[in-house]
C-alpha cells in the first residue's frame, strides 16, 4: 500500500504553484497560438466548494463545452479519489438510510467584460 502512494500519488496533490512570470508566458503562449479563442473564465468560490465537499471528492475535472446559446464554456465535475467522475454517490440520511445522490455538473461560468472587476482590458500578466 505505501509503495503504491509513492508510485502515484493522492489525486489531491494534482497540480502546483508557479511562478508568475511563468504563469503570464504560459497564458501569453497560449493566446497568442490561439488568438480568437476566449481568453480567461470566471469561477465563483461558492460553486467549487460545493463541489470539493461532495464526499470523495478529490479535485475538479473541466470540460471544455459550448452551452445553449453557442458559446464556448467549461462544465465542470467533481473527481472521486479513484480519477472517476463524481456523478453518483451514497450519502446516510438523518434516519440511517443509505441513498443515492447525483453529482454536481456545474457550468454558468463568466467570460471577460461581463461583471464588474472583470474587464479584460485588465490582466496580471500583462504587467509582468
Amino acid at each position: 500500500m505505501i509503495q503504491q502512494e509513492i508510485l502515484s500519488p493522492s489525486l489531491k496533490a494534482i497540480g502546483e504553484e508557479i511562478s508568475h512570470e511563468l504563469g503570464a508566458k504560459m497564458v501569453k503562449d497560449f493566446q497568442d497560438q490561439n488568438t480568437n479563442s476566449t481568453p480567461w473564465y470566471l469561477i465563483g468560490s461558492d460553486i467549487i466548494l460545493k463541489v470539493l465537499s461532495q464526499p470523495d471528492c478529490a479535485g475538479i475535472r473541466f470540460y471544455n463545452a459550448i452551452n445553449e446559446l453557442g458559446e464556448t464554456t467549461l462544465v465542470y465535475v467533481g473527481v472521486d479519489s479513484e480519477g472517476k467522475d463524481l456523478l453518483e454517490y451514497s450519502n446516510v440520511t438523518e434516519v440511517g438510510e443509505i441513498v443515492k445522490a447525483q453529482g454536481i455538473v456545474a457550468d454558468r461560468v463568466q467570460p471577460p467584460g461581463g461583471t464588474k472587476g472583470t474587464s479584460s482590458t485588465t490582466s496580471w500578466y500583462s504587467s509582468l
